[in-house]
């Protein structure tokens, strides 16, 4: 906590994350707690050093560019060559051309889009920035009311905003924002529980918002006071225009019911959970959406959770389940409190899905929708056959940090594959890459976890973080700091740079400082390469950089 700003924790007290806990604490209390853990930080805006003076402004919808979670509807996290504007020759040339410092950060789980020569990029602060991808100069900042962890969407709006940006925060709350101005369109919330969150990135198709809701009670639950638990899961379209739901479908059809007391007489509800963390997938050819969900928090465990769910786009209506994990119902009382007074009898194994389902054509026409787990599993269904098994690949052990967190990569013929493992920030085990050819699931190469440098703290090799390729390479950053670039034919690492250092010359002038990187993959757009790097959180190393590398030509 003493590497996060005093604001910062404030505004997680107040309006944040933690707001179900700041809400019962007296008057000034939250105020002074977050100054007697916090540094001392300030805010830069426009104006200040690194704003810009004149910058280019090109159709971001005519030209190289990355949006969204996936850079696609099927979320491949794949960028073809000719909007990557680098390969398996220019790689090892890439070089750091500018840094820009998040104020009031300890970690960055923002993922950027790029287009249109602008980078937008959201904070932990609850800002959306404007730069400018060359120089990294701030156009604008948007504050939005909490932390924006989502990815940024952007498309064609309507007058008077030319261009329109959309993203959630971590209070549910779904924005329009003016692409030229930072000026607010409008502002929906997806979910009126109280621990929702919105994590997953929404996705954009046909003037539709499709959006996956998550929470923070699995952490809450673990407190002996809370009625654990009672948020599900959920799946909207919101017309893009005004921000109105069209439809909303629960991922547990089952409302939350009176199940037994705790230990201490607090009732306890269920079923619940089966979250959404990650974006969902769209296929047009079925007029279907695909998300994936989480464990359940409380009694009783569902078929729900850990599954891959199809909704028609239309209307909402579910259409096929298929679940990998059985019986896994799971809160962190049933490792954080001695007692275990809120566990589930199942206790876990915790395995969900944090990841998209990746929907891959192969070359002759058959259609494949691939997932990721925690377990460790990659599993392969078929998306014209209601979910059916093709195949299910090891890629790691697997656990509550472990196995595949963030996302894969695919082409169009293989998907590749990082592994966290993570065993804690003063193991040495862990990470990973690996790719399996997509048609039946064959493992061709693997490249173990490359492990930390001797004497670094807080240090771990798993790779947690999503994954991001180009033709010929994949890039996977790692918790030691190290962003690598990998050859697909063989594993082999072309480049690697390590982001755990002091930047003093950052362009906007905050004090920034890499970390651990984790959460959102790297975009890779007209020869640049934007990688975040900073994770404070399950005892890596904090950091609040956001660089920008782009190709030598010298």
């Amino acid at each position: 906590m003493k590497q996060l700003p005093a604001g910062a924790i404030l505004k997680s007290l107040t309006t944040g994350t933690m707001a179900a806990i700041g809400q019962d604490l007296p008057e000034g209390y939250a105020a002074a707690v977050a100054s007697f853990l916090g540094t001392d930080a300030r805010v830069e805006r426009p104006g200040s050093p690194g704003a810009c003076t004149d910058v280019e402004w090109t159709d971001p919808l005519d030209g190289p560019r990355w949006i969204g979670w996936g850079a696609d509807l099927a979320n491949s996290r794949f960028q073809g060559a000719g909007f990557a504007g680098m390969d398996v020759d220019s790689v090892p040339r890439l070089q750091l051309r500018w840094v820009f410092g998040l104020p009031d950060s300890d970690r960055v789980r923002g993922h950027p889009a790029v287009a249109g020569g602008r980078v937008f990029l959201g904070g932990r602060n609850g800002r959306l920035y404007a730069l400018d991808a060359r120089s990294g100069c701030t156009i604008w900042e948007f504050e939005a009311l909490a932390e924006i962890r989502t990815a940024v969407l952007l498309s064609r709006g309507e007058q008077p905003s030319r261009y329109t940006l959309y993203f959630g925060d971590t209070k549910a709350n779904l924005y329009a924002v003016d692409a030229d101005t930072g000026m607010q369109i409008w502002r929906t919330r997806v979910e009126d529980h109280p621990g929702a969150t919105l994590t997953g990135s929404p996705t954009l198709h046909a003037g539709r918002l499709y959006v996956g809701t998550s929470s923070i009670e699995e952490f809450t639950g673990s407190f002996a006071g809370y009625q654990c638990c009672t948020f599900r899961g959920s799946v909207s379209a919101i017309d893009a225009s005004n921000g109105e739901r069209v439809w909303k479908t629960y991922t547990i059809p089952e409302q939350p019911r009176p199940q037994r007391a705790n230990a201490k007489g607090i009732q306890q509800f269920g079923p619940s959970g089966a979250a959404i963390w990650s974006a969902p997938t769209i296929d047009t050819r079925l007029a279907r959406v695909y998300v994936t969900t989480g464990d359940n928090y409380s009694d009783p465990a569902t078929d729900d959770s850990d599954a891959i769910i199809a909704y028609d786009l239309d209307t909402g209506k579910r259409l096929w389940s298929q679940q990998f994990t059985v019986g896994d119902a799971y809160n962190m009382s049933c490792n954080q409190r001695a007692d275990g007074i809120n566990c589930p009898e199942a206790n876990g194994p915790d395995l969900d899905f944090g990841s998209s389902a990746i929907l891959v054509t192969l070359a002759g026409g058959q259609r494949v929708l691939v997932a990721g787990q925690k377990s460790g599993v990659v599993h392969a269904v078929d998306p014209d056959r209601d979910g059916l098994i093709l195949w299910q690949r090891r890629a790691g052990a697997g656990g509550m940090l472990g196995g595949i967190q963030f996302g894969m990569a695919a082409d169009d013929q293989n998907v590749y594959v990082a592994v966290s493992d993570f065993l804690g920030p003063t193991r040495s085990k862990g990470g990973g890459i690996a790719a399996f050819r997509i048609a039946d699931g064959e493992k061709l190469w693997h490249t173990p976890g490359i492990p930390c440098p001797s004497g670094r703290m807080r240090c771990s090799p798993a790779q947690s973080a999503a994954v991001t390729a180009i033709p010929g390479v994949v890039f996977s950053g790692a918790l030691d700091g190290f962003i690598r670039a990998y050859s697909t034919e063989d594993g082999s690492v072309l480049w690697s740079y390590d982001t755990v250092r002091d930047f003093p010359q950052s362009v906007n002038g905050v004090g920034t400082r890499g970390g651990s990187i984790n959460g959102p993959g790297p975009a890779v757009v007209d020869g640049m390469l934007f990688v975040n790097s900073g994770y404070g959180a399950f005892g890596s190393i904090p950091g609040n950089a956001f660089l920008a590398f782009a190709v030598n030509e010298d």
